[in-house]
């Protein structure tokens, strides 16, 4: 499905996002061996929060970074945004959550005005938009000066002696979890391709700086197949 271009990849992936909600989490831990949940504390810490920023959480899914936000920064106020909302109804419905806004959002069209936030932030957002350059020039814009841009994703791996041993988990392992936990193989056969096909940590980096954000960088995670960016407006 990774041929999908434009408003046919757009429909496609939030399908498939509302099929696998309720299992999305879950999978999460899986394929990450519980790795995931540090990622998110690095966002968050890189974002910089202070009592009282506006944070935008973008593809928040069932929320995870804007309950970690809330976690390091109380006094903080995240929004979580995403196209899907049957992941937004999962996070919603979880016992003790504090996130007080949720809001339904198109990444490449969103409806806040001009420097509306401090930080935005995204997990795994960027590898499924339709359009890169234009989701990072909307998180530039509704973004105040000095304000952070930090994203979560995978990335391209490189080839070295670990590619086959990579291969097979993102081919054979993942999709088989996919089936037996989620019960959805085709949509975790889409996450290895779509990792593949992704932009390099490097592309990305460029990317953002051709959107206006500077002291672009990242940081690469398990083995290389992760990746945190980060960005500031000045």
């Amino acid at each position: 499905m990774t041929h999908l271009k434009g408003e046919t990849q757009a429909r496609y992936v939030q399908g498939m996002f509302a099929r696998i909600a309720s299992r999305y989490d879950l999978m999460n831990r899986l394929m990450a061996a519980g790795q995931d949940a540090r990622w998110r504390r690095e966002v968050i810490r890189r974002a910089g929060l202070r009592p009282g920023d506006r944070l935008l959480d973008l593809g928040a899914g069932t929320g995870d970074l804007a309950r970690e936000a809330l976690r390091q920064c109380p006094a903080c106020r995240p929004v979580a945004a995403d196209f899907t909302v049957e992941m937004m109804r999962v996070g919603q419905n979880r016992p003790g959550s504090l996130i007080a806004l949720w809001c339904a959002a198109d990444a490449l069209r969103l409806p806040y005005p001009d420097e509306t936030f401090d930080a935005v932030v995204s997990g795994f957002l960027l590898r499924n938009v339709a359009d890169v350059p234009r989701a990072l020039r909307e998180q530039y814009r509704v973004l105040k000066s000095g304000g952070r841009c930090i994203a979560l994703d995978t990335t391209r791996p490189r080839r070295d002696w670990l590619s086959p041993f990579l291969r097979f988990h993102l081919h054979t392992v993942i999709p088989a979890l996919g089936r037996l936990v989620a019960g959805d193989r085709d949509a975790y056969a889409y996450l290895p391709d779509s990792t593949e096909q992704f932009l390099s940590a490097e592309e990305l980096a460029a990317r953002m700086r051709l959107a206006g954000f500077h002291d672009a960088g990242f940081a690469r995670r398990m083995l290389g197949t992760i990746a945190i960016h980060w960005g500031l407006k000045e």
